[in-house]
């Protein structure tokens, strides 16, 4: 019996420290932690190994809800799961324990207003991205590599030696870009 904790981040660029921190504070025993995965995808290589891991009286924290699922349906679905093999759920940011008939009813409003935000933000990128391409715009990330002299420039320097960083110094560009302009491949003129 102990406390197992879960967190997730969905970008690898992204980190769990605050999560952590959270669940080390609310007094997990251990933390399992998915790097890069999605709230959407249904198997997620640390949450299959928590779920292995639990035993009857176990107690599974999550910082937040939307960390273990990110639709009402399957995040209900998960808790109910839990409960039949006796273990316990709790969100340390929402202060609730989802386990019990209290909890679930909780659960299930927090979770609906969690997935209302998402559609709404969904829609709202959305529309911006229609309303950008009806002026002629491109929405999204500016392309930064697109200038093939540059491209060009950044593999002559690294055929010289120098590092990332500095290429990025030399041709106006984060680190991060010189690595995706080098990865680009032989397309380039």
């Amino acid at each position: 019996m102990g406390s197992i904790g879960y967190a997730r981040v969905s970008t690898v660029e992204q980190n769990a420290n605050l999560q952590h921190a959270a669940l080390t504070a609310a007094g997990c025993d251990r933390i399992f932690t998915d790097h890069g995965v999605s709230g959407t995808t249904a198997s997620r290589p640390e949450l299959d190994k928590l779920l292995n891991h639990l035993r009857s009286g176990d107690e599974v924290l999550v910082w937040k809800l939307d960390r273990l699922r990110r639709n009402t349906r399957n995040l209900l679905a998960l808790i109910n799961g839990l409960e039949t093999r006796g273990v316990h759920a709790r969100s340390v940011t929402e202060g609730i324990s989802i386990t019990g008939p209290m909890g679930r009813a909780m659960l299930t409003v927090m979770s609906a207003f969690a997935q209302l935000e998402r559609d709404q933000l969904a829609e709202r990128t959305s529309a911006c991205m229609a309303a950008a391409k009806e002026h002629g715009r491109k929405a999204g990330r500016r392309e930064v590599t697109a200038d093939h002299a540059k491209v060009r420039r950044a593999r002559d320097l690294k055929a010289q030696g120098l590092a990332p960083a500095d290429i990025g110094k030399i041709n106006g560009a984060s680190r991060a870009t010189v690595y995706r302009s080098l990865n680009i491949g032989s397309d380039v003129p």
